[in-house]
C-alpha cells in the first residue's frame, strides 16, 4: 500500500514537472512559423472627396535603418524606423526570418550590437522601449512606437525573448540624414 502511494506521488510530480516544462519552453514553437505581411504604412493628407480627387497616399520618411544579425537564433532581415505624415514613429521589420519562441518582443534599445554570444544578453542592461510582442517570426511587419519616443537615446533594435532574457537577433541603427 505504501509503495502505491509513493508511485502515485512520483507520477503526479512527474506530470506537474512535464506540464511546467511544456508551458515554460513551448517546444512546439520550434516547428511552427508565423508569417505576417503588413504593407508599408501610409497616411492620407486629407479626407478624399471622391476617388478622382483623392490625394495620393503620403509615404513616410525614413529616419533610421539597420540589418539584423544573429544572436541566440539565426536571424536576418532589415529594420527601418519611419516617421509618418502625422509625426508618429513606426518601427518596421522587413523580410524578417528568425526562429519562433516564447514571449518574443521587439525592443528599441540603447545597447551596442555585439556579434556572437557576447551580444546575447546586453539589451536589458540599459534603456529600452518595447514596441510590442513580435507579430510573426517571418515576414514584414509594423510596430508603432510610443508617443514621445526620443530616437536620439536609442541606437539598436533587438528581437528579445523576455522569457529567457536573450536576444534572438539585433540591428545597429544608422540615422538617415534628411
Amino acid at each position: 500500500m505504501k509503495r502505491k502511494r509513493v508511485l502515485a506521488v512520483v507520477a503526479a510530480g512527474l506530470v506537474v514537472t512535464v506540464a511546467a516544462g511544456l508551458y515554460w519552453f513551448q517546444p512546439w514553437k520550434l516547428w511552427v512559423n508565423e508569417t505576417v505581411q503588413e504593407a508599408l504604412p501610409v497616411a492620407r493628407t486629407s479626407a478624399p472627396l471622391s476617388e478622382s480627387t483623392a490625394p495620393a497616399p503620403k509615404e513616410p520618411s525614413i529616419v533610421a535603418t539597420g540589418e539584423l544579425i544573429s544572436h541566440e537564433h539565426t536571424t536576418s532581415g532589415g529594420v527601418r524606423i519611419l516617421r509618418a505624415a502625422d509625426g508618429s514613429l513606426v518601427l518596421r521589420l522587413e523580410n524578417l526570418d528568425t526562429s519562433n519562441g516564447p514571449d518574443l518582443r521587439v525592443w528599441l534599445t540603447d545597447a551596442p550590437v555585439v556579434p556572437g554570444k557576447d551580444g546575447w544578453f546586453v539589451f536589458d542592461d540599459g534603456a529600452h522601449v518595447s514596441a510590442g510582442k513580435l507579430k510573426g517570426n517571418k515576414g514584414s511587419q509594423n510596430y508603432t512606437l510610443p508617443a514621445g519616443t526620443d530616437l536620439a537615446r536609442y541606437s539598436s533594435v533587438t528581437i528579445w525573448c523576455d522569457r529567457f532574457d536573450v536576444s534572438f537577433g539585433a540591428a545597429e541603427l544608422a540615422k538617415v540624414q534628411a
